[in-house]
């Protein structure tokens, strides 16, 4: 099959099939989706983001976190205890109190300690650095700089793992510029990890790099350096397998609010006894929520909080997918790619079987069903595009329903013209103006039929080429229908050599027998005119009609293969046997009785044309004529008495 067809009557103009224009349509919104699945531009990313943080803080969990708790250096502490910086000495009575006092499993500091300050406390923290578990910090940059940052001591690196024969990827570390690391006097121990960050571009911190890789050596984020001093490790071993299969930067699930963590001020670990309960068996993270000490972020739970929260719900992430609670992040585009043939396709057969209404509605349900797979994905570690989809789903609502709705209305102006050579204009004016409310469902009605025949007509064409015949066809009936619509009459159908007509329907037409008869004889003067400019060697043309009113079954009447908007009753078969019982008469018009009672204007011209007997008559009639106002139409009409009043004759 060719893509392109000739539009009818102008020739050189190629046109798109329908199926190929709907085709294109859902080509389009599949394109759409796929190109923004991987090519994430701003636009999508920032509503992918946003809906993702939407879900986040909708379902982040208000269960309480057991496994972590935060010591806080608030401004309380700051008051009670002295202003920031603290006496490293009070450092390490904080960090000995929560290993020795309180069991903690480990004990993590969220700050550097780049400057050296006094050697007790200096020295006590390097101990419990070195040989026990107390995980220290560092940061690494990840913005090129001139010169780049350099303060410190790095440690605690891991060589780079040489790739194998048949690894099919190496870790995801994420490339560092520069670094600010402790003092050197720190460089023995035994856990440090990064916390260093780059936010996204709307500024919300929303992923961390679990790997980071500086002058040849790789560096572990502060979560995962927890997990091997936890363990024991001071090689990367266990976690390397989690940490090469996630990306360089890695998205934080953010899965409990943070009114879930346990969080201390530092004043109280260092003040009364407490609850050993809140601390024993727990990963505790000290950092500082004071705004003095501007360890501040913004994360889709909320809009400013402190450093330390991000990197506790880091660590509970780890925690649960170490036990098999939280998945590792997924690419997901197959199952975008599955939903959106799927969904463009069913989409696209909305558009073409339902309304607009309904197609809008479906359009939208699919938009709806994809936004709650996804978020849930989302909250599932698919790092698919959220948005995606739905801008091609909206492509195809913008696209193919404006297309099937111009579909729809091409239709409805191709059926009201083709209903126009079935009706005059202003009866289809006065339909559209009702709003289509005069239904063409099947109805009794009163109406008035004409039904004309051209005399002669197969003897006549016989005789003629058969261009000639087509030619002086299309002549008579335009003839014979410019006056039927003009006076709002219904073309029921061509008869081939003739046509009927009707009044009364689809409208209601009072006058329906004066309109009829003032047809007939306004047709009879268009074929006196044919005739006397007909070309030559033709035949004077003669058509006979007959009209009867009476009631009729008229509407929309076929099969469910085919129907047509037409009119049955005795009325139309009376009619019919009128027209043909012109044929022996001398008046080619004859008007039946029920039609004649129903004459006001015309009454007066109105004669009789004698008694006839009709097939489907129990006796003679009274058939009546037109007395003719125009000598020039006295070949068409018969003169009044052409008739005698007591002839009667049968005929069928």
């Amino acid at each position: 099959m060719e893509w392109f067809f000739h539009a009818k009557g102008r020739p050189g103009i190629r046109v798109w099939p329908v199926w190929g224009v709907r085709l294109l349509i859902v080509l389009a919104a599949c394109l759409c989706s796929l190109s923004l699945e991987w090519l994430r531009p701003p636009l999508v990313e920032r509503a992918d983001e946003g809906l993702r943080d939407f879900a986040l803080r909708l379902t982040a969990s208000e269960q309480p976190e057991t496994r972590i708790a935060i010591i806080d250096i608030d401004e309380a502490s700051l008051r009670a205890l002295g202003p920031w910086p603290w006496p490293r000495s009070r450092l390490a009575e904080l960090v000995e109190r929560l290993l020795s006092d309180y069991g903690a499993r480990t004990v993590s500091l969220d700050m550097v300690l780049p400057e050296a300050q006094d050697p007790g406390g200096d020295a006590r923290l390097a101990s419990l650095a070195q040989h026990g578990p107390l995980v220290l910090a560092q940061i690494l940059d990840y913005t090129a700089r001139t010169p780049p940052l350099a303060q410190g001591q790095l440690s605690a690196g891991w060589p780079v793992p040489q790739p194998r024969a048949n690894a099919t990827r190496g870790p995801a570390a994420a490339t560092a510029q520069g670094y600010i690391a402790n003092q050197a006097g720190f460089a023995e121990a035994r856990c440090v990890g990064n916390i260093g960050f780059r936010p996204d571009a709307d500024g919300q911190l929303r992923r961390l790099p679990l790997l980071s890789r500086f002058a040849g050596r790789d560096y572990p984020h502060l979560a995962v350096a927890i997990l091997n001093c936890a363990a024991a490790d001071t090689q990367p071993t266990r976690l390397m397998q989690l940490v090469q299969q996630t990306p360089a930067q890695w998205r934080i699930p953010y899965e409990y609010a943070l009114s879930a963590y346990t969080v201390i001020p530092a004043q109280a670990v260092l003040g009364a006894p407490l609850d050993e309960q809140l601390l024993r068996g727990r990963h505790v993270l000290i950092g500082a929520s004071a705004l003095s000490l501007g360890d501040r972020v913004s994360t889709p739970l909320a809009a400013l909080t402190s450093g330390v929260m991000v990197h506790a719900a880091s660590l509970s992430a780890l925690l649960d997918i170490e036990a098999g609670r939280l998945r590792l992040p997924w690419s997901g585009r197959v199952g975008v790619v599955a939903w959106v043939l799927a969904a463009m396709s069913l989409g696209g057969l909305f558009i073409v079987r339902q309304r607009a209404w309904l197609s809008a509605l479906g359009l939208t349900s699919l938009a709806l069903l994809w936004l709650f797979i996804a978020l849930y994905g989302a909250l599932q570690q698919a790092e698919w595009s959220i948005t995606a989809p739905l801008w091609g789903t909206l492509l195809l609502l913008l696209l193919g329903v404006p297309h099937e709705l111009w579909r729809a209305q091409l239709q409805v102006r191709r059926a009201i013209n083709t209903l126009a050579h079935y009706v005059s204009r202003p009866v289809l004016d006065e339909i559209l103006r009702a709003n289509l409310h005069h239904s063409l469902q099947p109805s009794l009605r009163e109406v008035t039929v004409l039904i004309a025949d051209i005399e002669g007509y197969t003897r006549l064409t016989n005789t003629l080429p058969l261009a000639d015949a087509a030619r002086l066809t299309t002549d008579i009936l335009e003839c014979l229908t410019q006056p039927l619509l003009a006076a709002g009459g219904t073309l029921d159908r061509y008869s081939g050599d003739g046509l009927v007509a009707f009044w009364g329907a689809p409208l209601d037409c009072p006058a329906q027998a004066d309109l009829a008869v003032e047809t007939a004889l306004t047709m009879q003067e268009r074929v006196a005119l044919y005739n006397q400019s007909r070309p030559a060697g033709l035949p004077v043309i003669r058509v006979r009609i007959g009209i009867e009113s009476g009631p009729a079954l008229v509407g929309d009447l076929g099969t469910s293969f085919r129907s047509t908007y037409t009119a049955v009753g005795d009325c139309i078969n009376f009619a019919s046997r009128l027209e043909s019982a012109a044929r022996d008469q001398a008046s080619r018009l004859l008007i039946g009785p029920c039609a004649q009672a129903g004459l006001a204007r015309l009454r007066a011209r109105v004669v009789s044309a004698g008694r006839l007997q009709l097939r489907g008559t129990e006796r003679p009639i009274d058939v009546y004529t037109v007395a003719a106002a125009d000598p020039s139409l006295s070949a068409t009409i018969a003169a009044p008495g052409a008739l005698s009043a007591d002839s009667s004759r049968s005929f069928e």
